[in-house]
């Protein structure tokens, strides 16, 4: 039985070529978020903070890994609620409960990921802050 042909745009490349392209995709996405997507630069300008900050506590391993990865998850769900949000202006710019909604859960994801990020931030930072202020 014969498979229809892929519609990706990764079809006939293998190896090295597939991985350049993906790359290349990749960062055209980082570009994008970063010059027409509000939120995602105030959110890179945050973890230019708060990633530096991460690696200069003095914490263990594992909760420098929180650290890291919570602020990496808001980048990354943030990333995918754009993403949510031009396939949907794709479909139509015509308001559409069901738009809403799609638009809706992908602020929530954002605003889950945000909340999770400041509790980390606050249960392991926020002692060693209190800390250096009390001397």
């Amino acid at each position: 039985m014969k498979t229809p042909p892929s519609a990706s745009a990764f079809k006939g490349r293998t190896g090295l070529d597939r991985i350049v392209h993906a790359g290349l995709n990749s960062w055209r996405g980082l570009r994008h978020a970063f010059v027409h997507e509000s939120a995602f630069r105030q959110e890179v300008a945050l973890s230019a903070i708060l990633l530096p900050l991460a690696i200069w506590l003095p914490v263990t391993t594992v909760e420098r890994l929180l650290l890291i990865g919570s602020v990496l998850l808001v980048l990354i769900v943030e990333l995918l609620n754009s993403g949510i949000e031009a396939a949907i202006d794709r479909i139509s710019l015509e308001r559409h409960p069901l738009s809403g909604i799609a638009k809706d859960l992908g602020s929530a994801a954002v605003l889950i990921a945000l909340l999770l990020a400041g509790l980390v931030w606050a249960l392991i930072a926020g002692p060693l802050a209190v800390g250096w202020i009390r001397g």
